[in-house]
């Protein structure tokens, strides 16, 4: 099992050096103890309630990018305060992240308290994802009662000569805002079909493709 070391004191004062010192030493005994691989050893000398903390962030960036099991702290209160503590587990958890500390001798056990609004986070994250979900069902069903055809447009779906999905399709964008699509709707249908466009993207290429058109015709006129 492989796992990061996390200590933390509240200030910067050399006086605090002893204690991360201490936490060091006891934590890389458990991971001994507890047959587990150090990957790394991050510290912070910095407020628990604060989640801007150079240690925290780069031991976050290490879960993302490495096959991190377990994170080792002497105590929750070493991993934050606050909400700034609720934030992080949720945040270990969402990732497979097991913690371990010194107080419980071995994994985290969470308070009552603790466990309950972790839950109602979860809940409401779920409940995020569903109405994301249901935006886009609702406005790619609009746009194909309304006569778009991704089928001949996406590469993906049947038409080798299509443009790759990596690309914004104005054409799309243009002929949704034609059959009467608000910026939003159009912003969800295109992400139902795999573009990453968000609302103002798609309001800055529709007023980029207009301004154009009247630039063209302004000059038409003059001729």
């Amino acid at each position: 099992m492989k796992a990061i070391i996390y200590c933390r004191v509240s200030t910067d004062k050399a006086t605090q050096e002893t204690s991360l010192s201490r936490q060091e030493e006891e934590l890389l005994a458990a991971a001994k103890t507890w047959g587990m691989e150090v990957d790394a050893i991050v510290c912070d000398q910095s407020s628990g309630y604060d989640l801007d903390r150079p240690g925290i962030l780069t031991l976050l960036e290490k879960i993302k990018s490495d096959t991190i099991d377990a994170v080792l702290i002497q105590d929750e209160t070493r991993l934050g305060r606050g909400n700034a503590k609720i934030a992080l587990l949720h945040t270990f958890f969402k990732e497979g992240v097991t913690l371990y500390n010194l107080s419980h001798n071995g994994e985290l056990q969470l308070s009552e308290t603790d466990s309950m609004v972790l839950n109602i986070v979860s809940m409401v994250e779920e409940y995020q994802r569903k109405l994301h979900n249901i935006k886009i069902k609702r406005g790619m069903k609009k746009a194909i009662e309304r006569g778009y055809r991704p089928e001949k447009n996406l590469k993906k779906r049947g038409n080798f000569e299509g443009r790759e999905r990596k690309e914004v399709p104005l054409e799309e964008i243009i002929r949704l805002r034609n059959n009467g699509l608000t910026f939003s709707e159009i912003a969800a249908t295109m992400r139902g079909f795999g573009y990453e466009v968000s609302k103002a993207t798609v309001h800055r290429r529709y007023k980029e493709y207009t301004a154009k058109n009247e630039n063209i015709t302004k000059r038409a006129d003059d001729l």
